[in-house]
């Protein structure tokens, strides 16, 4: 009797069950075909939008535009800040630790200089792209993280220059296109061989008024600024503040990039993303954890994480340091437990910005990618081959001391906030496809570009 009842159940709602199986079924191939996740561990971030950008004024771009490319804001005239942020290299300089004042060329042609104009040094950590530094969300600038904003010295930034920081910068990249030309390797020069070297030794502040003489002396440049400022009345009102204003003005436009196959997909386009980069999505949300830190709209959780990046190169040093390393985010803080940590870079356009890491260690996507599935192990099987770095025999030397420290390689390897995680190389190459995604479709063609010549009549890189 009980298998009876239960033959007449089974045949009295098999249709049904069919039915759903079969709208089941249907739902995983729509899944699988489109790319519609039921959930991931992250949330997918909000599309980018104009509003999420610092607004700006056009004729300031068009001036900055013009101030990035030109030498006259260097020390000796020889170097701009488009020599290592060039437009044909996606807005860096294509090497793991760039060449900077006395160089010649750009990019990887780039030859570090002969005689007495030599550089003394590399440039102690890779050239950051400029991808989207506009947007209204950042709360940090360079590696380490050492311009903020804050009113800690009363003029809205917390910054190499303390109080001697000039008030009037309106926004974060304003302020940070205050320091490249206070630097002696980057811009300024080395002391003796001119005023601006001179003067950056005495103290910081006193740069900018020898570089912002010099940019108004020129009449193009003064009528540029009167037109582009409401209260610039006069050439000689030009101060770096404005100089600075224009230059952030120029980044934010040209390096601004949210049309990616990613923001398409985000957007409701299905279609947007291949097979292969959806999967590498699932992964990247999900199982590979990257958007841990690696999150939002710009793909950074603006924070400071140790990986155990190689190390090599001069370092960032601080005065009372013995050898040549990079502590990160400690040289800011002078917090024990910031040892190594460096600011989280946004990965849009990621796959037009290499080498990768805050020293440039890895030559390629893939390579980095599995230094965060293992650290450890990549740390200890990495080979100086692996940098991109051009030969200058006189500094040489001191390219991979740091190697030869036990204790600091030790101190290296103990200082990692990820965990080592197991992927499949055909999950491996999903991941490298979704990053792909993330590559603007006009971050080739960008609005303004590169001048053909400036006001100084300086050469153009």
């Amino acid at each position: 009797m009980f298998n009876l009842c239960k033959t007449r159940y089974r045949k009295r709602h098999q249709p049904k069950q069919q039915k759903f199986t079969h709208t089941l079924s249907l739902f995983i191939i729509v899944q699988l075909t489109f790319g519609i996740s039921q959930s991931y561990a992250f949330d997918l971030p909000k599309p980018l939008t104009l509003d999420d950008f610092i607004t700006f004024d056009e004729r300031q771009a068009k001036l900055g535009q013009l101030l990035f490319y030109d030498k006259i804001l260097s020390g000796n005239q020889n170097i701009s800040c488009g020599t290592c942020h060039h437009h044909s290299l996606g807005g860096s300089d294509g090497l793991s630790l760039g060449i900077g004042e006395g160089g010649n060329g750009v990019g990887t042609e780039r030859t570090p200089g002969i005689g007495a104009d030599k550089i003394k040094k590399r440039i102690p950590r890779n050239a950051q792209a400029l991808w989207n530094l506009g947007a209204k969300e950042f709360k940090f600038m360079f590696h380490d993280g050492r311009l903020s904003k804050s009113n800690l010295y009363e003029n809205g930034y917390n910054s190499p220059a303390e109080e001697w920081l000039p008030k009037g910068l309106t926004n974060l990249l304003a302020a940070q296109a205050m320091f490249p030309v206070t630097s002696q390797f980057e811009m300024a020069g080395n002391p003796k061989e001119n005023q601006i070297a001179g003067a950056t030794h005495d103290r910081i502040d006193q740069v900018w008024p020898i570089i912002s003489k010099r940019v108004r002396n020129i009449p193009e440049y003064g009528d540029m600024f009167i037109s582009a400022f409401d209260h610039i009345e006069n050439a000689a009102d030009v101060t770096m503040v404005e100089i600075a204003e224009a230059l952030s003005a120029f980044i934010n436009v040209e390096w601004r990039s949210y049309d990616a196959p990613f923001d398409e997909f985000i957007s409701g386009n299905n279609n947007a993303l291949t097979s292969a980069q959806k999967r590498g999505l699932d992964l990247f949300y999900n199982k590979a954890n990257c958007a841990s830190c690696h999150s939002g709209q710009l793909f950074t959780d603006h924070a400071f994480h140790a990986l155990a990046l190689p190390p090599f190169g001069p370092g960032r040093t601080r005065r009372f340091d013995p050898f040549t390393r990079d502590v990160g985010r400690m040289g800011e803080t002078d917090l024990l437990e910031d040892a190594y940590r460096f600011r989280t870079p946004s990965i849009r356009n990621v796959t037009l910005t290499a080498p990768y890491g805050h020293n440039g260690a890895y030559p390629t996507l893939e390579s980095i990618v599995r230094h965060h599935l293992s650290p450890t192990a990549s740390l200890l099987a990495w080979k100086p081959k692996q940098a991109h770095l051009p030969d200058v025999p006189w500094v040489s030397q001191i390219d991979f001391l740091v190697h030869d420290d036990k204790r600091e390689m030790a101190r290296i390897e103990s200082h990692i906030d990820i965990k080592p995680l197991t992927l499949e190389d055909n999950e491996v190459d999903d991941l490298l496809s979704f990053l792909t995604a993330l590559e603007g479709k006009t971050a080739h063609k960008l609005p303004l570009g590169r001048p053909y010549t400036v006001p100084s009549k300086l050469p153009v890189d």
